[in-house]
C-alpha cells in the first residue's frame, strides 16, 4: 500500500470517525424515547428471564436445539444486573450499530441529512422492536454486531472482508440472523463495486456461513452428542424431505411472510403493502441511476430471503417477525439512497422521496412507542401481585394461566411461565406453577371466586392466585 493511500484511508477514518459521535448521540436519543414506557421496568419474555438471573442450566437445550453457545457462554458470568440496565446496554448497542451502519453505508462526503435519516429510519426497524423483548440474552451477540459496524468506519472494504468469517461464526452462534447484518455492512462499506467483486463477497459469506453451521453442528456432536440442531418440538417442525415434503410445507412459508408483512405493517392494512411497495419502487430507482448499487443490495436482500424459505421448507417451521431484521436494514440503505440520488437533481421526486422518508420514520415510531407501551397492564398488575408475595411467609401457588387474562393477552405474554419468573424478579421468591407440577401442589381452593379474572386467596400462610380467563376466540401469534 503507498504512502498516498495510506493517508487517503487515514483522512477517511478520521472523517467517519468525527461523524460517528454526533449520530450515535442523535441515534441513542431516538432509540430511548422510543422505548420510554418500556426503559425503567422493560418487558421480559419468559425465555429470556435465564439470561436475567444468569441460569446457565435452564438455557443449556437452547445450545442443542438453536446452537446458541455465544449465549450460553453469557449465561455463566454469574452476574445479575438490573433489567433496566440490560435493556439500556441493549438499546445502546443498537444505537450504535445504527449510527455506524449509516456512517460507514453514506461515507464522510454525504449530506449528514441522509447519514442521520438512514439512522432514524433504522432505529424503528419493527423486527428489533419484537426482539428486543429478548435483550438479556441477545446482548452479546448484538455487541458483536455493534463491533463490526463500528470497525466498518475505520476499515478498509478489504480489511473488513478479512474479519468477516471470524464475525459471522461468532455472531450465528448468538442468533441465526445476526450474520446477515455483517453481510449488510461489507455492501455498505463497498465503494469499488464489479460483477467480480459481488461474486467473490456473496462467496465469502456463503463459506462463512457453512462454516458457522458446521462449527455449531460439532459443538452439537462433542457435547450433546448430535450432529446438527434438531428444531425443538415446540416449534412443531415438519421437516420437508424431498420436493414433496417442501411442498407439503408451502403453507408454513405463506404463513410467514404474512406474519411478517402484518408486523412490519404494525398489524394496519394501509400501511402492510407500503414499506414492500416503497423497497420496490426505490430499488427500480436504484437499478435506473446506479445499477451495480442496486445489485449489490438486492443480492443482500436475496440472500437473507433464501435463508427464510429454506427454513420454512426444510424444517418446516414458521420463521417469526423478529428474524426479519435484515430486510428493514436493506429496505431502509435501498429507499435512503435512492432519495438521495433523487435529491441530486432538487427535482419533485427528490423532495417526495424525502418526505416519504420523514412520514415514515414519524408514524413507525409513533406505533413502536404504543406498542411498547402494551405491556403496562401486566407491568403494573404483577406489581400488585408482587407486594401480596412479599407478605406471604409460605409458599405460592399459581393455578391457570395468566397468560390468558386481559392483561396477558394485551402484553403477549406467550407462556404461564413467564409469571413465575416475574414474581421472581420483582420478590426474589420462587412461586409454583400447579399446572406444570402439580403433584407438588394442595388441591386447587373450591370458593366461590366470582367473576374477576384474577383471584388471592390465603389459607395458613399459603397464597394462592386463581386466574380463570374469560374464554376469547381471539388468538396471539
Amino acid at each position: 500500500m503507498t504512502a498516498a493511500v495510506e493517508r487517503q484511508l487515514a483522512m477517511r477514518a478520521e472523517a467517519e470517525r468525527l461523524q460517528l459521535a454526533p449520530v450515535f448521540l442523535i441515534t441513542l436519543v431516538a432509540a430511548f424515547l422510543l422505548t420510554g414506557q418500556n426503559l425503567l421496568d422493560p418487558m421480559i419474555r419468559h425465555d429470556d428471564y435465564p439470561a436475567f438471573f444468569s441460569d446457565a442450566p435452564a438455557f443449556w437445550n437452547k445450545t442443542l436445539h438453536e446452537g446458541r453457545w455465544l449465549n450460553y457462554i453469557w449465561h455463566l458470568r454469574e452476574v445479575v444486573t438490573p433489567a433496566w440496565l440490560n435493556f439500556a446496554l441493549y438499546q445502546s448497542l443498537w444505537a450504535a450499530f445504527v449510527a455506524a451502519f449509516a456512517v460507514a453505508a453514506m461515507g464522510p462526503g454525504a449530506q449528514r441529512w441522509f447519514t442521520v435519516v438512514l439512522a432514524l429510519l433504522l432505529v424503528v426497524c419493527p423486527s428489533e422492536m419484537l426482539i428486543s423483548l429478548w435483550f438479556n440474552t441477545l446482548i452479546p451477540g448484538l455487541a458483536v454486531v455493534a463491533l463490526f459496524a463500528v470497525l466498518a468506519c475505520y476499515l478498509s472494504s478489504a480489511q473488513l472482508r478479512w474479519l468477516l468469517p471470524i464475525f459471522v461464526i461468532v455472531s450465528f452462534m448468538a442468533y441465526t440472523t445476526y450474520p446477515l447484518l455483517l453481510l449488510a455492512i461489507c455492501i455498505a462499506r463497498t465503494r469499488e463495486r464489479s460483477i467480480r467483486d459481488l461474486v467473490g463477497l456473496m462467496a465469502l459469506f456463503c463459506a462463512s456461513f457453512v462454516v458457522a453451521v458446521l462449527t455449531v453442528y460439532t459443538l452439537n456432536w462433542q457435547v450433546h452428542g448430535v450432529f446438527g440442531v434438531p428444531v425443538a418440538d415446540w416449534r412443531d417442525p415438519t421437516a420437508g424431505d424431498g420436493i414433496g415434503g417442501m411442498i407439503a410445507n408451502l403453507p408454513k412459508l405463506g404463513e410467514t411472510f404474512t406474519l411478517f408483512l402484518n408486523r412490519t405493517g404494525i398489524g394496519y392494512p394501509p400501511l402492510i403493502g407500503l414499506i414492500p411497495f416503497v423497497y420496490i419502487l426505490t430499488l427500480n430507482v436504484l437499478r435506473k441511476r446506479a445499477p451495480l448499487e442496486a445489485l449489490y443490495l438486492a443480492a443482500g436482500m436475496a440472500i437473507g430471503l433464501a435463508l427464510t424459505v429454506v427454513q420454512a421448507l426444510k424444517l418446516g417451521v414458521i420463521v417469526p417477525p423478529r428474524a426479519f431484521i435484515f430486510f428493514w436494514v436493506f429496505f431502509a440503505l435501498t429507499a435512503v439512497r435512492a432519495v438521495q440520488i433523487l435529491s441530486e437533481d432538487e427535482g419533485l421526486y427528490g423532495r417526495l422521496g424525502r418526505n416519504l422518508l420523514l412520514m415514515i420514520i414519524g408514524v413507525w415510531f409513533i406505533q413502536l412507542f404504543l406498542a411498547y407501551g402494551q405491556s403496562n397492564d401486566w407491568r403494573s398488575d404483577t406489581k400488585l401481585w408482587a407486594q401480596e408475595v412479599r407478605a406471604t411467609e409460605g409458599p405460592v401457588y399459581v393455578y391457570g394461566d395468566s397468560s390468558k387474562i386481559a392483561a396477558g393477552l394485551k402484553a403477549g405474554i406467550q407462556s404461564y411461565k413467564a409469571l413465575p419468573f416475574r414474581l421472581k424478579q420483582l420478590t426474589g421468591k420462587t412461586a409454583i406453577a400447579c399446572d406444570e407440577v402439580p403433584d407438588t401442589c394442595p388441591s386447587r381452593p373450591d370458593k366461590n371466586v366470582g367473576d374477576n379474572e384474577v383471584h388471592l386467596l390465603r389459607e395458613g400462610n399459603a397464597l394462592f392466585m386463581l386466574f380463570t380467563p374469560e374464554p376469547s376466540d381471539e388468538t396471539e401469534d
